[in-house]
């Protein structure tokens, strides 16, 4: 097993370059975008569309008209100008999306780095979301695997940490199996020391990160910190269809 990884979206532009077609690519987006998707799907959304701009959310809801809107530019719901005045039913919380709301709802999802990532790994053998919230059974799903990439989707063009704590995680279950002994490259072994300097307090980790405390900062908002930072709540994989659509396996 190779475990590679991608800590910022600038090196995400490669890999329309490269043969991905025998790797399974996990991306993170752990404040909050992939957290968000799990969490919908746990709740019984039946698919989510992750789009990488507002124009190509809105246009699917045209052909969809049953379909939900979500998404975020900066952190802060959708609205206004920027979808033409069409108001998202949805933000990039988590907590917003209840089982009452999204029951049997196929969601149109836009955010500022998470489902620009996912579309990034078009081509590889499996996309997985991945969270906190479903690691341990996304680590138990790439067990067989010869070829993992793991993509931190970052904020604009930087790092962000808790996507960086969360692979290294991810790293740490790969590679406690019993007889396994992973190819890591540099980027997965700094993301392995992140989570052994930090993972002992989950909460109080993502909370120091700058995403984290731009959160924290927002009353309506703060909850999710806390929320992004529970531990295998899920037991199941969410990865993306044929179609491009995110469903649980």
């Amino acid at each position: 097993m190779k475990i590679e990884t991608l800590l910022s979206p600038a090196e995400l532009p490669a890999l329309a370059h490269r043969d991905l077609s025998q790797t399974v690519c996990v991306v993170f987006d752990i404040l909050r975008a992939t957290t968000t998707f799990v969490t919908a799907l746990n709740n019984g959304a039946a698919a989510i569309i992750p789009a990488c701009e507002i124009a190509e959310a809105l246009a699917f809801h045209k052909k969809n008209p049953r379909t939900l809107l979500a998404g975020e530019r900066d952190g802060v719901k959708i609205h206004g100008a920027l979808s033409g005045g069409r108001e998202f039913d949805f933000g990039n919380s988590p907590r917003e999306f209840t089982p009452e709301r999204v029951h049997g709802h196929t969601i149109a999802s836009t955010t500022t780095n998470g489902t620009r990532a996912l579309r990034a790994c078009a081509g590889a053998k499996a996309v997985l979301a991945a969270s906190f919230l479903n690691l341990q059974a996304t680590a138990d799903f790439l067990k067989a695997e010869k070829s993992i990439l793991l993509v931190c989707a970052g904020t604009g063009t930087g790092v962000s940490l808790e996507d960086v704590l969360a692979a290294g995680a991810l790293v740490e279950l790969l590679a406690a199996r019993v007889n396994a002994h992973p190819i890591l490259t540099d980027a997965s072994l700094a993301a392995r020391h992140t989570f052994w300097q930090m993972g002992a307090d989950l909460t109080n980790a993502l909370g120091s990160t700058a995403n984290g405390r731009r959160l924290l900062g927002l009353p309506d908002l703060r909850a999710d910190v806390a929320f992004c930072a529970q531990r295998d709540i899920f037991n199941f994989v969410v990865a993306l269809n044929t179609h491009g659509a995110l469903q649980k396996l």
